[in-house]
């Protein structure tokens, strides 16, 4: 992955140009800052815990049920295997809050640019966010085939992060595009937790997770709380910093539980608002038509 990033950084230096002189894509100065601040740190902890990930990719390999090759087949399979581990990992990352103190650190910046792919998280080997991969291996794919294709997947996934394009016509119905993935991004209660996919978007097409962008209902960016910070440390980190804080006052041991895995924003006193909470109330809202019917169906 570091041979891209000279490639990555080229194209955000071109994205901005463009942006000054179209208006049709949006920096923050201190922001990009911090998305680079988040990516350097992002590939110092991979580099420090190779081992270990790639330690659990060899025991989960050495039980595997098949031996898969390098062959077409195997690598056409394999590419979807990867692409429905990631969307499931995906998924998990913004339902339960173990996942999400390490997932919720992509998803803070208010800007969608290139920039905002780079801001990726510290702690996710630490989370244990690779065992969503394992079972590639046990079935039999190679850990290197496996390792191979989240690679091209995360330098796909870099560049739909833009609002410099459109939609793609006929492509929107298989590819995660930018335009399903500024729907992810968004905080609106229409987009809430939705297209989880990697390459592919037929993956929530299937599960139900799928959100068409609507031109009337812009995106917004960020955190349903959005941070006031653009300092790394924080950045990182403020998610756990929060679950240290609700366990200390957590009075059983259910509560304590839900602070860990349950999804993000659930409260012992109900005082707070998770994604599904947030969208329902917002449907709620809405004329009763029968696509808001739809919607609130699928919001269950």
């Amino acid at each position: 992955m570091l041979a891209v990033v000279p490639v990555f950084l080229a194209a955000i230096a071109l994205e901005a140009a463009f942006g000054y002189f179209s208006g049709r894509a949006r920096f923050g100065a201190r922001d990009t800052a911090s998305s680079l601040a988040m990516t350097v740190g992002n590939i110092l902890t991979g580099l420090v815990l190779t081992g270990f990930v790639g330690g659990a990719y060899y025991l989960a390999s050495r039980v595997a049920i098949f031996h898969i090759s390098f062959t077409w087949w195997g690598l056409a399979l394999c590419f979807l295997a990867e692409d429905l581990a990631y969307y499931w990992f995906h998924r998990t990352a913004h339902g339960q809050r173990w996942f999400w103190a390490s997932h919720v650190v992509h998803h803070s910046s208010q800007f969608y640019n290139l920039s905002t792919a780079l801001r990726q998280t510290w702690t996710g080997n630490l989370s244990l966010s690779f065992a969503f991969w394992l079972p590639l291996m046990i079935i039999g794919f190679p850990p290197a085939m496996v390792v191979m294709f989240s690679g091209y997947s995360l330098v796909y996934q870099f560049f739909i992060h833009t609002e410099t394009v459109g939609k793609l016509g006929p492509l929107e119905w298989v590819l995660n595009t930018p335009s399903h993935h500024r729907v992810h991004h968004a905080i609106n209660p229409r987009y809430l937790d939705r297209n989880f996919g990697g390459v592919l978007i037929v993956w929530d097409r299937l599960f139900g997770s799928f959100v068409q962008e609507i031109a009337a209902d812009p995106s917004r960016y960020g955190i349903v709380h959005q941070l006031d910070t653009f300092n790394p440390l924080r950045i990182a980190f403020h998610e756990w910093l929060g679950i240290i804080a609700d366990l200390r006052t957590a009075r059983t041991w259910r509560a304590r539980w839900l602070y860990l895995f349950g999804p993000p924003g659930w409260s012992a006193d109900g005082s707070r608002a998770t994604s599904r909470s947030i969208r329902e109330a917002w449907l709620n809202e809405q004329a009763p038509t029968s696509d808001n019917r739809l919607a609130l169906e699928a919001a269950s």
